[in-house]
């Protein structure tokens, strides 16, 4: 196998496996952040601070993945 083709699929597969996990974290955390809102309205905006809060946390792992993918095609 070429290296430029194992590079390739190595870059492809760190960004394809590494945007699942903040995919499923950040629709997770918006269906109970919404779900909470619709039975306590009163506590809306406490819990869309909280709920962006965890999204930008969870969407971090993401940019990890793209930084390593990044790392993978142009310094390897």
């Amino acid at each position: 196998m070429d290296v430029e083709a194992a590079r390739l699929l190595a870059a492809g597969l760190c960004m394809g496996l590494g945007a699942i996990g903040p995919g499923i974290g950040e629709g997770i955390c918006a269906s109970r952040a919404l779900e909470a809102m619709g039975r306590n309205p009163e506590m809306s905006g406490k819990l869309f601070t909280n709920m962006l809060i965890g999204m930008a946390i969870s969407e971090t792992t993401g940019i990890y993945a793209l930084f390593i993918t990044f790392l993978i095609l142009f310094a390897v």
